[in-house]
């Protein structure tokens, strides 16, 4: 396990809680009635009183996604957690979809413990032909004096199908040897989706020695299996009410979420 992944998440397999900021200024979805810094703040005192390890803010309801987003979402998702951060009691992450560059300089600006993205492969998405460059953006996060945020690489992107036709178990491996992640995530399809528990455990077994996550599609039903294999997990759908990704956090669902992953975990 690497240390800036202990250094942020401690011995424990952390169960990271998803912040899920309403669309933001310029973006198609965009409410301007909706108060983006009282319903984040919501949420986020929601994931703390349910006990999860972490919390992750994302621009989850930005769609259609970009590839490079707007100055002015990167501004606004930078103003929202600011104005929430003596707030925030647990370790935190961003992630901005789907931009890289963007997602370090969130979460070097606001002084994040670690950060979510596509950083290695090339797929074709339903944006487009999507190519990355890891060695772009480690270096811009340790030029913005950052090199303490962890970086989290998840390597099978939702809404989109790798052009690498190495296995996924070969391309998790060839990601840690050469672009050297503090963890690696493995998702399914689209959010919400469970990634299939074999890839999970084809993934952790080539990576013993890595962090290994559970991406997407965590359920109350499947978080102890999950726990079994990786060495932790982001959730965000599943404690949404009914379990619908668009809807708000139903802090029964959440609580009862941490319960049984606590239970895992002992």
């Amino acid at each position: 396990m690497t240390t800036t992944f202990k250094q942020v998440f401690g011995n424990i397999k952390p169960v990271i809680g998803m912040v899920h900021i309403g669309a933001l200024p310029g973006t198609p979805l965009f409410n301007p009635k909706l108060d983006l810094v009282a319903a984040a703040r919501t949420e986020l005192l929601t994931l703390q009183d349910a006990g999860f390890d972490a919390v992750m803010f994302g621009n989850e309801n930005d769609r259609p996604y970009e590839f490079k987003v707007d100055t002015a979402s990167t501004a606004t998702m930078a103003y929202i957690i600011g104005q929430l951060k003596s707030e925030i009691t647990v370790p935190f992450g961003v992630n901005v979809l789907w931009d890289p560059m963007a997602t370090v300089a969130l979460g070097a600006a606001t002084g994040a413990h670690f950060v979510r993205e596509i950083f290695t492969g090339t797929y074709a998405s339903d944006m487009g032909s999507w190519n990355t460059d890891a060695g772009k953006a480690m270096r811009y996060r340790d030029r913005l004096g950052r090199s303490d945020m962890a970086m989290l690489y998840n390597v099978s992107a939702e809404f989109a199908h790798s052009l690498d036709q190495r296995s996924l178990p070969d391309r998790a491996r060839s990601a840690v040897f050469s672009s050297i992640p503090d963890a690696v995530l493995v998702s399914g399809q689209i959010t919400g989706e469970a990634a299939a528990m074999s890839d999970l455990s084809a993934v952790k077994a080539v990576l013993p020695d890595t962090p290994v996550m559970a991406n997407t599609g965590v359920k109350h039903d499947s978080v102890a299996q999950v726990l079994s294999i990786a060495d932790g997990c982001v959730v965000g759908s599943s404690i949404k009410v009914d379990g619908n990704t668009w809807n708000n956090i139903d802090p029964e669902r959440a609580r009862s979420f941490m319960t049984r992953a606590t239970d895992a975990r002992a």
